[in-house]
């Protein structure tokens, strides 16, 4: 099949979130399989265009008044034959940040942005005389792709080819003023016909989710969850409508990237047959942040966004958050790395000069990141939602063990510790609460102390998990199959 990817991050040009590694894993994995895979995407202002080749000629877009001009840069995705096309546009991508910047963190002209860029998938296919089978849409700044493929394209050359929407996240829906709508130039009569219309404003994800053949999102427990009210974010209606068309794939883990035998980043390599370099790596990471050299005490690790969907309040609110108590009645060690909210890296500077087993990290580092995967215990992810999660299915692979709420991806590939008979991959609490962290903290602890032998079991058997992309990319495949028998079905 040809698959064009329209997205508004790709790995490693452009990154702000897991869609970025998502959209160029599966492009590789779906390129090795056969498929003719090419990504288009915007060249922002970080992306330095001396280092791509320059597509001769440009493309005219029908948005705005009088239509906009766009050039092309062309590079290749490194491992691959993929190829990956950047639209250039000064006024629209030249500038810092993706969606926004330090002092206006959500750009006011963003539907501008990316409906240009999802009007653009049309004219660049016909520049380069090459009519996908599929146009895979991802999330709200792509999701106008399948409406202008369903609503202004279904009667020309692109007639047959089929439209998917990957939600990565419903929490982020492109929502925007209705004065926005006239630059789309779609008639006023979609307005509301095409899903467009959300109290009033624009909701450009849900015009997607009403336009595309066939949907996806990034695990099988958020497929479902996403169509109740507690998840839906608004649009939970909506979805049940079309959840004969829903598909919930696990996304899959860089095994090169993400290989505890191999990782250039450790002081020290392990195996499952070979765990003594895991001893090393917990040595190091307690030099590293700073606390004491102590083997037999657990040390839990935590790398994260701080944001509320990461359920920090519940972990590091001051006053009623549960890690002072945590650190301070358990004889265990808390290592932290992670950038957000200011709130909370100011919480978590005070809980590092208050407690002499806690340490934080502010901001990102990929060589601590690795660290902490290698050198923790266990790893806490209570996050309130998580779409698919990645970090979880890295710590199963360097026999980690994951401490996490029972929600989407998480719930989908950590099995929960049974002490009776010492089987599962981790601990997992059901409501997200304070109370229910410290407990579910205080049971791994137990385990440690009281059932060793379960621990060691749980990370052999944590470590022998795969959650190769081949797998999710054969799926993808099939959902494109299904796909283009609705397009015909539609176009019959």
């Amino acid at each position: 099949m040809k698959i064009l990817m329209v997205t508004s991050e790709a790995v490693p040009f452009a990154k702000s979130g897991g869609l970025a590694d998502a959209v160029t894993a599966l492009s590789r994995s779906l390129s090795r399989a056969g498929h003719e895979v090419k990504i288009l995407m915007p060249r922002y202002y970080s992306i330095d265009r001396t280092a791509l080749e320059p597509v001769e000629g440009g493309i005219g877009v029908e948005v705005g008044p009088g239509g906009e001009w766009g050039g092309l840069y062309r590079s290749t995705l490194s491992g691959s034959s993929v190829q990956v096309y950047f639209l250039e546009h000064e006024r629209f991508f030249g500038r810092d940040g993706i969606y926004g910047n330090k002092t206006e963190t959500d750009y006011l002209d963003n539907p501008l942005r990316f409906s240009f860029l999802s009007r653009a998938a049309f004219p660049f296919c016909r520049a380069l005389g090459w009519i996908p089978d599929i146009i895979h849409a991802h999330d709200w700044p792509s999701a106008l792709a399948p409406v202008y493929l369903r609503h202004a394209e279904s009667k020309t050359e692109f007639a047959k080819t089929a439209s998917v929407l990957s939600i990565h996240n419903l929490g982020y829906q492109g929502v925007y003023p209705k004065e926005s709508y006239p630059f789309f130039r779609l008639p006023w009569e979609l307005f509301h016909g095409a899903g467009l219309e959300f109290y009033d404003k624009v909701n450009l994800l849900k015009a997607g989710l009403a336009s595309a053949d066939c949907l996806a999102t990034v695990s099988p427990t958020y497929a479902r969850e996403i169509q109740t009210p507690d998840f839906g974010f608004g649009l939970d209606g909506l979805l049940r409508s079309r959840s004969a068309d829903l598909v919930g794939i696990l996304n899959g883990v860089d095994l090169d990237e993400w290989d505890p035998e191999a990782d250039p980043h450790l002081p020290a390599r392990y195996s499952a047959a070979d765990l003594r370099g895991k001893a090393a790596c917990k040595a190091a990471l307690q030099k590293e942040f700073g606390l004491p050299a102590q083997a037999d005490r657990p040390l839990f690790g935590m790398v994260t966004r701080l944001s509320e969907q990461k359920g920090i309040g519940e972990l590091f609110g001051p006053l009623y958050g549960s890690a002072y108590r945590v650190c301070s009645e358990m004889e265990i060690q808390f290592a932290v790395l992670g950038s957000g909210e200011r709130w909370c890296e100011a919480e978590l500077a005070s809980l590092s000069t208050r407690l002499p087993n806690f340490k934080a990290r502010i901001g990102f580092d990929d060589r601590l990141s690795h660290l902490i995967e290698a050198g923790s215990d266990f790893f806490v992810m209570p996050s309130r939602y998580e779409p698919c999660g990645l970090a979880q299915m890295y710590s199963l692979r360097y026999g980690t063990l994951p401490v996490v709420h029972r929600t989407g991806g998480l719930a989908d590939t950590v099995e929960n510790y049974n002490q009776e008979t010492g089987a599962g991959t981790g601990f997992m609490f059901d409501n997200l609460t304070p109370r229910a962290i410290y407990d579910t903290v205080g049971w791994a602890t137990w385990a440690w102390y009281n059932r060793r032998a379960h621990v060691d079991a749980m990370r052999v058997r944590a470590m022998g998990r795969r959650f190769p992309w081949e797998r999710s990319a054969e799926e993808y495949a099939k959902l494109y199959g299904r796909a283009l028998e609705r397009a015909a079905y539609r176009g019959a």
